[in-house]
């Protein structure tokens, strides 16, 4: 059973493990199971009747939502998680995927940040009750691995990107806000985009393909009580950012910083070790490469609705 696998990073992860060989996969939509409520998620677990399940299912956005709504994405992603795998646990469900955030990690962690770094902070505040929310399904996966000797694995994925990802400018991350900007402003010949924060801060970003083979990889080879990271080990100032995007874009225009808007966490790079000495996963598509699949997406997706 894949939560979220009709989502952004859910689709791909049904798609890897269509390729890998699994027969049955089981997607819950949300139209029919609301896996916020205990009787939601008693229907999918019956219905479903997973020997895996693979929790991606989150309520989820890029700084602004998470500042609008800090008090729906830590009760809904926390609620949610926490019934699930008490739930899966009471159904017998043999092993469980859960997947968690890089904003658990505290705000000035060292950087490349290593998973034995988690608790050592508070997460940076716009986010914080998103990534706490996920934080505690650590804890309770460690718990139940204890007590009850449940099969719990907890991922911790950084920035995801790629075709199909959210381009509402709503909720949007910083990957397809940027893409949508540029792209949205040559089309209409105009001579500047407005970008938030200083342009200082730095990210790392994981092709959402790539995500979905180390999840696959997880569930199938690694059984450890440790978190482990899902990224590239390589970061990129949103400055360098923009600025590769226009380039790929084609939009020429000027980039006006709006410094009265939030930077973010100020960097976000992995120490990627653990994933690749403990289930053999490395990430294997190049930056530029996954922004050009990714703007294509968008570009063609813009014709095939008309927007273009």
């Amino acid at each position: 059973m894949v939560t979220g696998g009709g989502g952004f990073l859910g689709r791909a992860v049904v798609r890897r493990l269509e390729a890998s060989g699994a027969s049955e996969i089981f997607v819950p939509r949300s139209a029919d199971y609301d896996l916020r409520t205990r009787e939601g998620i008693g229907r999918a677990l019956a219905d479903g009747r997973p020997e895996l399940v693979i929790h991606l299912a989150g309520v989820v956005g890029g700084i602004g939502a998470n500042r609008e709504s800090p008090g729906r994405f830590f009760y809904e992603n926390a609620i949610m998680g926490i019934e699930l795998m008490e739930r899966a646990r009471l159904a017998g469900v043999a092993k469980y995927v859960q997947v968690g955030t890089v904003c658990s990690y505290p705000k000035f962690t060292p950087v490349p940040f290593h998973e034995d770094n988690l608790w050592n902070g508070y997460p940076e505040e716009t986010n914080a009750p998103y990534g706490l929310a996920k934080k505690m399904l650590l804890v309770q996966g460690q718990a139940y691995r204890q007590q009850y000797e449940f099969n719990v694995i907890h991922l911790i994925p950084v920035n995801l990107y790629g075709p199909g990802d959210n381009f509402d400018p709503a909720s949007s991350h910083v990957i397809p806000a940027l893409i949508m900007k540029c792209v949205d402003a040559r089309e209409a010949g105009l001579d500047h985009i407005d970008v938030w924060g200083t342009g200082a801060a730095s990210r790392e970003f994981l092709y959402v393909d790539d995500a979905a083979e180390g999840m696959v990889l997880a569930a199938e080879r690694y059984d450890g009580a440790e978190p482990v990271n899902l990224g590239v080990g390589r970061e990129i100032t949103i400055r360098e950012l923009i600025e590769l995007i226009a380039r790929l874009t084609g939009f020429e225009g000027e980039i006006r910083w709006d410094t009265s808007k939030p930077d973010g966490q100020p960097r976000r790079a992995l120490d990627t070790s653990r994933a690749r000495e403990r289930f053999g996963f490395v990430a294997g598509t190049s930056f530029e490469n996954g922004l050009r699949r990714t703007i294509e997406w968008y570009e063609n997706s813009r014709l095939s609705d008309g927007t273009a």
